[in-house]
């Protein structure tokens, strides 16, 4: 291995360490999704990707939608970055990056394809510098949501400066930067081919794997009769289908 290669791979290295220190959690009381939005809103206006506003908070539409699922992630028990996961599916197609690429998605949508789609990636800007293990940590839930549900296509909306980082975990470009809602800074999107390239991506960054336990302990609602629901593969890898509850 190259010496490039091996300062590359430091940080999984150490992602792998963290793991045991490291709790995902789904924000789904008003008291959690607020607290993810307000790291939003310190990460953003630290990298200059909003304008500041009065409520300190930065929130959408999407994170209300029955396909969306929030993360909070924290180390040591405290709140250090966050992800949002949609699913985006024929029954639930909105999701951020189907609205900002729609000529690109809404085809594979009408195909009847499954697409991940992680947004809003946020780090608290106090830790990131100190554990520049936490995109690896953080991300790692979208590689959990694309076995759970057995996705079709792994999506990524960054920003042209990050898209290296994505290629480390064999995603290509799809598009260039275009603006996107609420954020100052285009973004283009990328995509992974998740049954193509699941063993080369789980061979190389083993952490990345998950148990079955694990993902459904993750993406099983717990609170609200509004919230969707799950429709359990009966084996590894057989289609799960989001349903709204009834």
């Amino acid at each position: 291995m190259s010496q490039a290669e091996q300062t590359r791979s430091r940080p999984f290295e150490r992602g792998i360490e963290l793991l045991d220190r490291v709790d995902y959690h789904l924000a789904e009381t008003d008291a959690d999704k607020d607290e993810v939005y307000r790291l939003r809103y310190r990460a953003y206006l630290q990298e200059g990707a909003i304008l500041p506003n009065r409520d300190h908070k930065i929130s959408d539409r999407f994170d209300d939608l029955p396909n969306s699922w929030i993360f909070g992630v924290r180390l040591d028990g405290e709140l250090v970055s966050s992800l949002r996961i949609s699913v985006a599916s024929p029954e639930h197609p909105v999701t951020p990056s189907v609205e900002v690429f729609p000529e690109l998605l809404k085809p594979e949508l009408a195909k009847g394809k499954v697409m991940v789609d992680p947004t809003r990636f946020v780090a608290e800007p106090a830790r990131a510098n100190k554990f520049p293990e936490l995109p690896y940590m953080t991300l790692r839930l979208a590689y959990v949501a694309c076995q759970y549900f057995n996705a079709d296509i792994g999506l990524a909306s960054v920003r042209a400066e990050h898209q290296a980082f994505y290629r480390r975990i064999f995603l290509h470009t799809l598009a260039p930067p275009r603006d996107y809602p609420g954020l100052i800074k285009p973004i283009s999107l990328m995509a992974i081919d998740f049954p193509d390239q699941r063993d080369r991506v789980f061979a190389r960054f083993p952490h990345l794997r998950s148990s079955y336990f694990e993902r459904r302990m993750l993406f099983e609602r717990r609170h609200g009769l509004n919230s969707a629901v799950v429709r359990l593969p009966e084996r590894p890898f057989e289609r799960a289908s989001i349903v709204p509850r009834s």
